[in-house]
């Protein structure tokens, strides 16, 4: 829709036009508008059918609209546009009746293959977005401004980031039974948390960064003891998805009340630190991020990382706007019970592709037992978290024939170490003793010699530079 709309509003040359001028135009898009409205609230008491017919006719009449407009002089198309995105703002959380946004959760049953009646707002909606998108009481697409560096952001994520994002969308999936609770429970957007998941590691459980900062959410050391993740001396808390999100959670509320509910100001002192964005904000918390005075002072990171979580939330909210797809992924939690020893490395060899998965299943299986070293042999009676749909692939393809023989073979494999230099230290050789004369260098010295070399002997001697005292005696390793 939004590809059609931008295509009819492309041109603004003004041509024969339609009958009437402009204002029959804007009449009839404040009527369809009105229309989505009345589908929306048809979708929200089950009226199905009628919720479709109506969502249709107001799409029609928007895109014949918008088509129209830029034929006709004075026309303007932004207000097709933004009534267009005024409408993506009413989908988020208005379709959903009040009692359903909290409740909603991975017990409800699946819509598909139940013949029950489905709108195409819903189905606009990605599967797992069937949860709080509230943020303090206001939809979070109202609170997500649509500017200049949010559009950019956008446009990373749908080209150059786009294997990332659906990597993060895939990996989230699998994680969600373990990272969603904790925002649920904070009361905080799930679409939230894929932004920060998705800028942070990509979904990636042991990411670590060259600051330091590791695991989903990517905590610095020293934010993570504050946080309660201090570990247990032989596992970094870090790497727990649920209490990481939990960590998240925590934070962002934390911020929020800081900062007066200022989402952009609670992300950016995620990214930045907090004391950091208090300085710079004084005591106007009402502020916007993008406000000279305060984003001038950010770091370039900072001023990047804030409108690409949001634009990450907002993709995972709208994702048929944009004209991209995510992969349906039956992410429910399921487990095995190693009936033969193997490792994470094994099992990935042995599942191959099993259920379609063209990239593996080594960073699902990993990220699902984060405290699991990967290369471990595993004793048989080992119980192992892995996605419910692969239990029966286990069974089939890791117990018995090929697979698991092929796996343990290439585990077991071994590289060659590499030939251990013989030590040319001058400790372990004959050493003679030469009697510097008047014009030698260090260099004509050991050219002289020809057995060392200039570092050699510099360090063999303490010497720092070329020249040498007349008289002085220089070590060097003898030929012989």
């Amino acid at each position: 829709m939004m590809a059609a709309l931008m295509s009819a509003c492309a041109s603004t040359a003004p041509s024969k036009g339609s009958a009437g001028g402009v204002n029959p135009l804007y009449t009839s898009l404040d009527d369809a508008a009105r229309r989505y409205e009345q589908a929306l609230q048809q979708a929200r008491e089950g009226r199905g059918e009628q919720s479709n017919r109506t969502l249709q006719m107001a799409l029609d009449q928007i895109k014949d609209g918008s088509a129209r407009c830029s034929l006709t002089p004075g026309c303007d198309p932004q207000r097709f546009l933004s009534a267009y995105d005024r409408m993506l703002r009413l989908k988020d959380g208005s379709f959903f009746s009040s009692d359903d946004v909290d409740t909603y959760g991975d017990d409800q049953p699946d819509h598909a293959g139940t013949g029950s009646e489905v709108s195409p707002v819903s189905q606009a909606i990605p599967q797992i977005q069937r949860s709080v998108v509230l943020l303090r009481g206001q939809p979070l697409s109202q609170l997500i401004a649509m500017n200049g560096p949010v559009k950019a952001a956008l446009e990373m994520w749908l080209t150059q980031w786009r294997p990332n994002l659906m990597d993060a969308w895939v990996n989230y999936q699998y994680l969600r039974h373990e990272m969603w609770p904790a925002y649920q429970h904070a009361g905080l957007p799930e679409a939230l948390l894929f932004g920060f998941m998705a800028k942070e590691s990509g979904g990636k459980v042991h990411a670590v960064s060259r600051s330091g900062a590791a695991g989903p959410l990517q905590f610095m050391y020293g934010t993570a003891m504050r946080l309660g993740l201090t570990g247990d001396g032989s596992f970094d808390l870090r790497f727990d998805p649920a209490l990481a999100a939990k960590a998240n959670a925590d934070y962002i509320n934390e911020q929020l009340e800081q900062f007066n509910n200022n989402l952009e100001l609670a992300i950016g002192a995620y990214n930045g630190g907090e004391g950091r964005m208090q300085r710079i904000v004084g005591s106007d918390t009402s502020v916007s991020f993008y406000n000279p005075a305060v984003y001038s002072q950010m770091s370039q990171e900072t001023r990047e990382y804030v409108p690409a979580v949001l634009a990450a939330a907002w993709l995972f909210m709208h994702p048929d706007s944009y004209n991209l797809r995510f992969p349906h992924v039956n992410g429910t939690p399921g487990q095995v019970v190693l009936k033969r020893q193997a490792s994470l490395t094994e099992l990935t060899v042995c599942l191959g592709t099993a259920l379609n998965h063209y990239d593996g299943w080594f960073r699902t299986l990993r990220n699902l037992n984060e405290r699991v070293d990967p290369q471990a042999e595993l004793p048989t009676g080992t119980t192992l978290v892995v996605p419910k749909a692969l239990e029966r692939a286990y069974g089939a393809r890791c117990v018995e024939g090929p697979w698991p023989i092929l796996a343990k073979d290439l585990h077991d494999a071994t590289v060659p170490a590499a030939p251990t230099k013989v030590s040319t230290s001058p400790v372990n050789r004959r050493m003679i003793k030469h009697r510097v004369r008047r014009g030698e260098t260090l260099t004509s010295i050991v050219n002289h010699h020809g057995c060392s070399s200039i570092k050699e002997v510099a360090e063999l001697n303490h010497l720092h530079e070329q020249a040498l005292a007349v008289g002085s005696t220089v070590q060097l390793p003898s030929c012989r």
